[in-house]
């Protein structure tokens, strides 16, 4: 198979529409073994890794589209650069979790059953509210496909729905 240019994914995301899904799709995966390499380099676990290469993915996307892009180094480079910045913010996003966590898991257990439930429940209605909210910024589409996908539809199923190329690009876009 022909190798992808870099020039051929910049043109097919500025040409819109299924080029540009196409293009995106190929982006993804043309540096996607960045993810085994980040659990060696990082030691995050592959999920925390996919979930930073699909933001880094999405940054330069963007980063393309608004001209931000100014073509001085490689695709490769680049992306590997702000996937490496995505990779540090998530280890400090998990110490930072695991900071905050477990003094919140010290108190619950401490309280007797019925007030735990209470402060839990509490707790997970102001998640629920904040992710809500978060929700109702996002375009219509992109809130539908949250949804179907919390409910149980897999990335294949949804790729065949929104006619996405692949499970890949779902993944790509819910992330």
């Amino acid at each position: 198979s022909k190798k992808i240019s870099d020039s051929d994914i910049i043109n097919g995301i500025f040409n819109g529409g299924n080029e540009r899904r196409n293009a995106e799709y190929k982006l993804y995966n043309k540096y996607n073994y960045f993810i085994g390499g980040a659990t060696f380099k990082h030691k995050i676990d592959a999920e925390n890794a996919s979930m930073a290469y699909s933001d880094a993915v999405l940054t330069v996307i963007e980063h393309i589209v608004s001209n931000r892009f100014e073509g001085r180094a490689e695709l490769k480079t680049y992306i590997f650069q702000i996937f490496n910045n995505k990779c540090v913010d998530a280890l400090r996003r998990l110490a930072t979790k695991e900071k905050y966590m477990a003094p919140i898991d010290d108190i619950l257990y401490q309280l007797p059953d019925a007030q735990k439930n209470i402060v839990a429940d509490l707790i997970q209605n102001q998640d629920f509210e904040q992710l809500k909210q978060k929700l109702s910024k996002m375009g219509e589409r992109c809130q539908d496909l949250l949804n179907r996908w919390a409910i149980g539809y897999s990335d294949k199923e949804l790729a065949l729905e929104y006619g996405y190329n692949t499970s890949s690009v779902v993944q790509t876009t819910r992330l």
